[in-house]
């Protein structure tokens, strides 16, 4: 049998076996909407850790920030608030610059090259959230993020003084580097925002761009593939230890079906929503070259500033990262 046949054989003879009599209920917030790939695939591992565990532990996900906005999901949890969530950890650099090493620009552009970026940086950032009454269960990364603009821009210059939604350090980053104005607003309030000229513009994948029906305020699309950052889903350290091995052992089953699914839906999810954008009116396409070897500059800026934050831990990453290639 396969891994996952394996696990899912696994499940299911501990869910013949589990007793629901003191089932015990958690609440799973997530910021994203509930039609989003990650808010899908964090449902179907609800469903997976109740069912494998015949009802003992229940998972219930609340999507589009209607428990916790994405920026207080993490700190719910390490508080005990929530004992389960979903987060995109980047958000958080400004605690800890190794939470951005999935937004270091260029470094991982492709599905493989994060799925090598994530196998050398898993071990020391789940060090970090451990120290932080955090337990890592599953990441999934979301397409390679790319730029959204109410004009047409071909270089920097088209984009000074747009104001530029940002939901992390790298992309608030990014837009100070381009003359823009980075503005922070989190995944729920995206439609809004641009409906009312709060942000003119975002860098982030075609997958929220057709969630949130961008082309009612926005008209271009340019594929840049700048980097791909990743959702992880963590419970409270606390919560964890608390629970029984079989308990613990159908959760890391689900989570490696879910991370395995999430990867998929990820990379199908690809073409068809940047299709869906020009079905619906979005001029898409590459970047120019001008605005593409503009945007690389910056990169290597970025980079540089990453590295210097981060320090030895986070040269180590990348150069195991870069030995793996």
């Amino acid at each position: 049998m396969s891994k996952l046949t394996q696990i899912a054989a696994g499940i299911a003879v501990f869910a013949a076996s589990a007793m629901s009599a003191h089932a015990e209920k958690w609440d799973m917030p997530m910021a994203y909407s509930a039609t989003n790939f990650h808010s899908a695939t964090g449902a179907q591992f609800a469903e997976c850790v109740t069912l494998g565990t015949g009802g003992a532990l229940e998972i219930t996900t609340h999507p589009g920030g209607s428990l916790y906005s994405g920026a207080e999901i993490k700190r719910a949890i390490q508080t005990g608030q929530v004992n389960i969530g979903e987060r995109l950890l980047s958000g958080h650099q400004n605690e800890n610059a190794l939470f951005g090493f999935d937004s270091v620009p260029f470094l991982a552009t492709s599905f493989a090259d994060s799925e090598k970026l994530w196998e050398v940086a898993k071990g020391p950032l789940t060090e970090v959230l451990n120290g932080q009454n955090l337990h890592l269960l599953y990441s999934v990364p979301w397409p390679g993020q790319g730029l959204y603009f109410d004009r047409e821009v071909n270089t920097t210059a088209d984009a000074k003084g747009i104001k530029f939604r940002s939901y992390n350090a790298a992309s608030a980053r990014m837009a100070e580097l381009m003359g823009m104005l980075p503005v922070q607003i989190e995944a729920a309030e995206i439609s809004q925002a641009f409906a009312t000229g709060v942000a003119q513009g975002m860098v982030s994948s075609g997958s929220t761009g057709y969630d949130r029906k961008v082309w009612e305020s926005l008209s271009h699309y340019y594929s840049a593939d700048a980097w791909m950052p990743r959702n992880y889903v963590m419970v409270n350290l606390d919560a964890w230890n608390g629970l029984d091995e079989g308990t613990q052992n159908v959760i890391n089953g689900c989570s490696a079906i879910a991370e395995y699914a999430g990867d998929w839906r990820s990379i199908q999810y690809t073409d068809f929503t940047v299709n869906e954008l020009a079905k619906n009116g979005m001029a898409t396409g590459p970047v120019s070259d001008e605005l593409g070897a503009e945007l690389r500059a910056i990169g290597e800026t970025m980079t540089a500033e990453w590295l210097e934050a981060a320090g030895d831990a986070g040269k180590a990453i990348v150069d195991a990262y870069k030995a793996a290639q």
